[in-house]
């Protein structure tokens, strides 16, 4: 069914403040730091060393409660805290701060690569388990880890309007990391005419929406084509709604995506904006119920997805009301995810037992139309592991799990059971129930 681009209204209400950026080097200039006190000031300049730290002025005015700083969730969400890193870490590097004359940043630089090494930089073996071939060769800027769905990572949109804190690609944007970029728009198209098994396309970073529209437009035009019948979806992963929704409203090109977006919807693609909200206080600014609005009249669907993060939305009752408010703005929740076993997970990871208490006290919250949501999710090397449920089978406590999404799809769907463990936050954490040795999809995997 072919469709109507849409002719947007211009956003004349709204006036975009000029987009300002502060990275590591200048946190030292953002003048709302200064009624902090001095030594949180500095565990944020020791952390920021370490893992990748980037602030834009939208985010500083409109979406931190600045009198409830350190603990305002946006805050924790953007701006680096000393639990971040484990003791012994953090003292070299502040030490190294501390140090008369003060250290180059060659210095700096080799001992965040040491304290980075330790982090598991790059799980889920993503940088070797997914890495699609053309010709024999390996396709730089690209994953292929589920049979129907290819990641793209365009190389001008490998870095963010504003980092978060918690986030798993975070090696992608610090020092002298191997990135997975890919500006060659021919290689994408070649890759997706030969895979015809593929029909969603997830165009990823960082965020896609740092780039011009006239970039976008080259990778994503050509897919409204005969010869890419194929692809029915295409996704972009992006922040951009709360963190800077000007992209939408008033940026120079934002007319032009809008458009870009509708000629696809036209074309026949289901178009959706995978949005990252972390906390109901980002959806408060009209700005970005503006962002949303223009997003939905392209013909577009805005989906929700996030992370249960400790210190920032452990609270169930705050989902179910980001859920419901979520749906009244015409998005549909997608994903609760549990924090990767990456970077600064000891800083917001909880044990599995309680990510699955938290689903389950904010689901049973919220009417039928905001069950779309699927949780608390897993994105481990296997596929993604949903924990179903917590119960009790012939007299032993266990996980109830299943495969939401797997590398053999023949997995999706089976449940499996894992010993009750109250220490265990992830899967690589768990033990199979019922005196089994291992999971029943444990040496097919390992074997891959």
């Amino acid at each position: 069914m072919q469709h109507q681009v849409v002719q947007l209204q211009p956003a004349t209400a709204f006036q975009s403040p000029n987009f300002q950026s502060y990275q590591h080097r200048q946190i030292d200039k953002i003048e709302a730091l200064e009624q902090l006190p001095e030594h949180l000031r500095f565990e944020m300049k020791v952390v920021a060393s370490v893992f990748p730290f980037r602030v834009n002025n939208f985010v500083i005015d409109n979406l931190i409660d600045w009198h409830k700083v350190p603990n305002d969730p946006v805050f924790q969400l953007t701006f680096p805290q000393r639990g971040m890193l484990d003791d012994e870490s953090y003292e070299l590097m502040a030490e190294l701060h501390r140090r008369t004359p003060k250290p180059s940043a060659e210095e700096v630089h080799q001992l965040a690569q040491e304290i980075r090494k330790k982090l598991n930089p790059h799980p889920a073996g993503q940088m070797d388990k997914n890495v699609p071939q053309l010709d024999g060769e390996p396709v730089s800027g690209m994953q292929h880890k589920y049979k129907e769905t290819v990641l793209f990572f365009p190389s001008q949109g490998q870095y963010c309007h504003s980092y978060c804190t918690f986030c798993f690609r975070w090696a992608q944007f610090v020092g002298k990391a191997t990135r997975f970029n890919n500006n060659d728009a021919d290689e994408l198209h070649q890759y997706l005419r030969e895979h015809k098994e593929v029909t969603d396309l997830l165009v990823t970073g960082g965020d896609p929406m740092v780039m011009r529209t006239s970039k976008l437009r080259g990778y994503l035009e050509a897919l409204k084509g005969e010869e890419f019948d194929h692809i029915r979806t295409i996704r972009i992963g992006t922040k951009s709604l709360t963190f800077w929704p000007y992209r939408y409203v008033t940026d120079p090109d934002a007319d032009d995506l809008l458009l870009l977006i509708s000629e696809l919807v036209a074309a026949g693609k289901h178009v959706s904006f995978m949005a990252h909200v972390n906390h109901l206080q980002e959806l408060r600014t009209d700005v970005t119920r503006e962002a949303i609005k223009r997003i939905r009249a392209t013909g577009a669907q805005i989906r929700t997805q996030a992370p249960l993060l400790n210190n920032i939305n452990e609270d169930p009752d705050m989902w179910a009301k980001m859920w419901q408010e979520q749906t009244q703005m015409g998005m549909i929740p997608y994903y609760m995810f549990i924090e990767r076993d990456t970077g600064a997970k000891r800083y917001f990871e909880l044990p599995l037992y309680r990510t699955w208490e938290v689903f389950r006290d904010a689901y049973k919250q919220v009417s039928g139309v905001s069950r779309t949501v699927r949780g608390p999710s897993m994105s481990a090397g296997p596929g993604k592991v949903e924990i179903s449920g917590v119960t009790e089978v012939n007299g032993e406590k266990v996980f109830v799990l299943r495969f939401i999404q797997a590398r053999n799809p023949e997995w999706v769907q089976r449940p499996f059971f894992a010993k009750y463990d109250e220490t265990a936050t992830w899967l690589d954490d768990l033990k199979p129930a019922f005196g089994e040795e291992k999971f029943f999809w444990q040496d097919e995997y390992e074997a891959m």
